[in-house]
């Protein structure tokens, strides 16, 4: 059988060309996800890495394809088919052989190590790739804050995003809100915003999203429910 990365290659063309032939990646997440009817316990799978597995084998086959010409490999953040790309249908055994002469090219661009340790290299792609590797690393530091760490580093955050007068709450004290702000639209219309962080590395439930947003009532305009880990697809 072909592994995963092979097996999505093809696949993600077909997301790219029903997304309009450009995506940002979430979006290709979500279409791929739906495809391929995985439950949200499979979609989020860590591996011994850190990694979610799932978003890590679709990354690969992306990059197998960019090696390839088959997609746009600059931008980040958004997926584009090539001209190419576009017009190009994959079979696996086509895919197995990109992949292939893919992960050849990058062997020979990596620097030998003259030492008897490396005689069995890991594979790359057990590793995130590169422009996935810095965000995981900077996800690390962010999970291992303490709460109040992270409740202030989320208060930097909307200050940076243009918020005003935003304020952490009290600990023990803020009934399901951690802190709250000012949105200035316009010099006529402002909101006041409440928000809540979790320092999370699993889901962000239906359930918790629906008591954040009855926390809120009556208290803010809008809010902001800031995570680490990710949102259910119901939530």
């Amino acid at each position: 059988m072909p592994d995963e990365i092979v097996a999505y290659m093809p696949m993600l063309l077909d997301a790219l060309r029903a997304l309009g032939g450009s995506a940002p990646t979430n979006d290709v997440y979500d279409w791929m996800a739906n495809k391929l009817q995985l439950p949200s316990e499979e979609r989020y799978r860590r591996d011994p890495n850190g990694n979610i597995r799932f978003q890590n084998r679709v990354q690969w086959a992306r990059q197998h394809l960019a090696r390839n010409g088959l997609i746009v490999g600059s931008r980040r953040g958004i997926w584009t088919l090539t001209p190419e790309g576009a017009k190009t249908q994959l079979t696996l055994g086509q895919s197995q052989e990109l992949a292939s002469k893919s992960r050849s090219a990058a062997q020979v661009r990596r620097p030998r190590v003259q030492t008897q340790a490396v005689q069995h290299p890991e594979p790359e792609e057990n590793s995130a790739p590169p422009e996935r590797a810095e965000e995981n690393n900077l996800l690390a530091v962010l999970q291992s804050l303490p709460p109040a760490g992270f409740e202030r580093l989320c208060k930097r955050l909307l200050h940076e995003c243009g918020f005003e007068r935003v304020e952490v709450t009290g600990r023990g004290h803020d009934g399901g809100i951690d802190g709250q702000g000012i949105l200035r639209l316009n010099p006529f219309v402002s909101l006041k915003v409440v928000f809540q962080c979790k320092r999370y590395q699993g889901a962000v439930s239906r359930a918790q999203v629906g008591d954040f947003r009855n926390a809120m009532l009556g208290r803010a305009d809008k809010g902001i429910l800031i995570t680490t880990g990710y949102f259910s697809p119901d939530a």
